[in-house]
């Protein structure tokens, strides 16, 4: 049956582990015994002229059409398989755009789990099979996917894509915010505050969000100009070749004194179509997320943290905005990088 975009939501909720909306590295569905086998993948999607299109694989090993997915690597969490498991097997890599229900079926090694995101791409988008596991590919209408498809639980998150977009709703963009990673301890600090450095458990998880933040790939990072924040993002910036836009209204000092400013600076996420992700303290984040939630419709505002510290350090609440629909969040996931 098809879904909502808050029902998509919730059954994030329901099919996690941990707070609600998470996915994390070894995530399972919640009341129920863990998968033996963790997957991820996307159904890629495009306009046409007729409406929507999604990409089906065949798969020679099992004779198969199906969405690209692979299993999960050690070391890595279930939004970076998606990325690297389309990029792949179909030698196009996707920005993940809202979370889709997750499958579940029996393989020879147990109980197997498959997460999937949705994955806009452009007109001029080639996808091509890598030849290995992917002989052939091919856009689809959802109707004749349905037919193609092999595995009829395939048939789930495609009723869910189909939702989505009657609704407005696929088309999206992500607004990502982070709690910087790990510092040095306070009790351990003598010099200024705004200059505490990230533990050397932070510099880990530093990296690890840095691999992370490329599944939804923001095109522009807004960051206290304090240290431990520059530190956890800044790498990924670097490497994607997006600005860093430091904003002192998100730093801890000047949230205290003027917490309607850093309020301003969170509204920015939804004031502009472009990709992004903000990055700051965890006494900020009472502020932001009451933000976020006036964008939210009351069901997506409950999977928002209530307690703190709202975010483990290292960790992001991913927001997926419609672009119809400006300014509506339609998706909210709570994601760790992976922590060893």
């Amino acid at each position: 049956m098809p879904r909502t975009a808050e029902k998509t939501a919730e059954q994030s909720t329901n099919e996690s582990t941990g707070r609600a909306g998470t996915r994390t590295g070894t995530g399972s569905a919640a009341g129920r015994r863990p998968a033996d086998v963790l997957a991820a993948g996307c159904l890629c999607w495009r306009r046409t002229g007729g409406g929507l299109e999604v990409l089906l694989i065949h798969r020679p090993r099992y004779d198969d059409w199906s969405f690209p997915k692979g299993k999960q690597d050690d070391g890595e969490t279930l939004p970076e398989t998606a990325h690297r498991e389309v990029g792949e097997e179909i030698g196009l890599l996707p920005r993940l755009g809202v979370p889709l229900p997750t499958i579940r079926y029996e393989v020879k090694d147990g109980c197997k789990d498959v997460h999937y995101w949705a994955a806009e791409f452009g007109p001029g988008a080639r996808p091509e099979p890598d030849g290995r596991e992917v002989d052939a590919v091919r856009w689809v209408e959802p109707g004749e996917a349905h037919r193609l498809l092999t595995n009829p639980s395939d048939r789930e998150p495609l009723a869910a894509l189909e939702d989505l977009h009657e609704r407005g709703n696929l088309a999206t963009r992500p607004a990502i915010v982070v709690r910087h990673a790990k510092a040095k301890p306070r009790s351990s600090w003598s010099r200024a505050e705004g200059d505490r450095p990230l533990a050397a458990t932070g510099k880990r998880q530093a990296l690890a969000v840095t691999r992370l933040l490329r599944a939804w790939s923001p095109e522009r990072v807004l960051t206290s100009p304090w240290l431990r924040c520059l530190s956890t993002v800044v790498p990924y910036a670097r490497k994607a070749g997006v600005p860093v836009r430091e904003r002192p209204q998100l730093t801890e000092a000047s949230h205290k004194r003027h917490p309607k400013k850093a309020a301003a600076v969170a509204q920015t996420l939804f004031d502009k179509d472009t990709p992004v992700a903000l990055c700051t303290h965890r006494p900020v984040l009472p502020t932001v997320l009451k933000v976020i939630a006036r964008h939210a419709g009351p069901e997506l505002a409950a999977l928002l943290p209530a307690k703190d510290p709202y975010l483990s350090p290292g960790e992001m609440i991913v927001l997926q905005v419609s672009r119809r629909h400006r300014g509506r969040v339609v998706s909210v996931e709570l994601v760790k990088p992976f922590d060893d």
